[in-house]
């Protein structure tokens, strides 16, 4: 479970750039399955083994100096609310300005870890304009350049020190569940739907992080923890209509799940936003069932739901072996049904598949349809498993495994999922050098 890092500061201080330094290296590796959209404020990154989440408050923010004030307020705040640790970011060209002075001002108050950054000191003469920046009230300032990444090592050296340390999961088998959508989607009826009154709550056990608190509940017969996503409801103060917030709203409650239960709602359809949380989620290889909400007030014929579901699965290809529920929380329609889908993709999940089985499947299918050949080249491949992570990866083993290509590893997984059930899950596959 990783620790949240955001960086703010106002626009043209550089974040941007500071951001996609951090996140290359690791993001090309996260990103490796087509089709992912890339969400520019959201990224992992990791720092001498510690893996971390960035988010880039000022990806979505026209860069023009009249920015309101209140915008950078809100994404401040909003930083303040969801991270761990906050990197401040200003720049030695302007020196101090109002503006940082402001930001400041709403970060002293915060009680959370501030990494004042001092962003473009590429030569000596910048370096005796630092000093300045003590006006700002912090102890300590870290001066870097984001182009060249001078400077970025020590900031990040301290950085990891002051995260939480990632505390090992309590030895609990139950599947985490966390219901995830854009504002207004319906999530807090159908959480209220599920448990109904409070007689269904067991135990509280305190979460994993500060923030969430898993509650662990019965009902319908399975024993579940709901990730507690009051991230994702909370502070209604904000105007939760930008797209932004409501992913990074997302983030915390999704990198805690097993599961995660997205809601759509039905007579809004499945926008870029709730895309956004969808990729989001399958990015953290995590189970998705997409729950259409407000079905009640659609609900016409099978063919209607046959039609939104086709719509669905294009927007989420290649990824389309995921269960569509159509509910209503209002009617309490199919929620049992939800809740039993949930627990089945955790199941999918945490399958392992004995690597003998595995080769008696998946050989004769490789040998009938081998990888294309590639500049007269053969890839032969001769053996496969399964990895042991807490979700499905699998490595085949060949001979020139940089000429598979992939349309090729689509077709794997595609046989891969016709053979064993991996409904809900994403699946990773690597080609490796035998």
């Amino acid at each position: 479970m990783g620790s949240i890092v955001a960086i703010v500061g106002r626009p043209n201080v550089g974040k941007s750039t500071f951001f996609n330094r951090m996140i290359q290296k690791r993001e090309a590796i996260v990103d490796s399955i087509s089709g992912v959209t890339r969400d520019r404020h959201y990224g992992k990154s990791d720092w001498n083994g510690r893996n971390f989440t960035l988010i880039d408050t000022g990806g979505y923010v026209e860069d023009s100096d009249d920015i309101f004030q209140k915008e950078i307020d809100k994404q401040v705040n909003l930083a303040i609310e969801e991270a761990d640790a906050i990197i401040f970011m200003v720049d030695v060209a302007d020196g101090v300005t109002g503006m940082d002075q402001t930001i400041a001002e709403l970060l002293r108050r915060s009680h959370k870890p501030i990494y004042l950054a001092i962003n473009k000191v590429d030569n000596a003469l910048r370096i005796q304009d630092t000093p300045e920046f003590y006006a700002l009230g912090f102890k300590q300032f870290y001066s870097l350049s984001s182009v060249s990444g001078s400077g970025t090592g020590e900031l990040l050296d301290d950085l990891i020190k002051d995260l939480p340390k990632e505390e090992e999961r309590l030895e609990d088998t139950l599947p985490r569940f966390a219901v995830v959508g854009r504002p207004n989607a319906g999530k807090s009826s159908f959480i209220n739907a599920l448990i109904g009154e409070d007689r269904y709550i067991v135990t509280d056990i305190a979460g994993t992080t500060r923030d969430s608190i898993d509650t662990k509940y019965n009902r319908f017969g399975f024993d579940f923890n709901l990730v507690d996503t009051a991230g994702i409801r909370r502070k209604a103060k904000v105007k939760e209509d930008i797209e932004f917030y409501s992913v990074m709203r997302s983030v915390r409650a999704i990198e805690h799940a097993d599961v995660c239960l997205l809601i759509v709602d039905g007579t809004r359809g499945f926008d870029g936003q709730v895309q956004n949380i969808f990729w989001l989620a399958h990015r953290n290889n995590k189970g998705v069932v997409i729950l259409v909400n407000k079905w009640d007030l659609l609900e016409k014929d099978t063919h209607a739901s046959k039609k939104y579901e086709e719509r669905i699965r294009e927007a989420t290809a290649p990824f389309t072996d995921v269960p569509i529920i159509f509910i209503s929380s209002f009617t309490k329609q199919r929620i049992f049904k939800a809740v039993e889908t949930a627990v089945e993709v955790y199941q999918n999940r945490a399958r392992r598949i004995p690597t003998k089985a595995f080769n008696n499947v998946m050989l004769p299918i490789i040998e009938k349809t081998p990888p294309p050949s590639y500049k007269g080249k053969y890839v032969k491949i001769k053996f496969c498993t399964q990895l042991p992570t807490p979700h499905p990866q699998f490595a085949f083993f060949c001979n020139l495994p940089q000429y598979v290509k992939d349309p090729y590893r689509r077709f794997l997984e595609n046989k891969l999922r016709e053979q064993f059930d991996f409904e809900g899950v994403p699946i990773q596959i690597f080609f490796r050098k035998k």
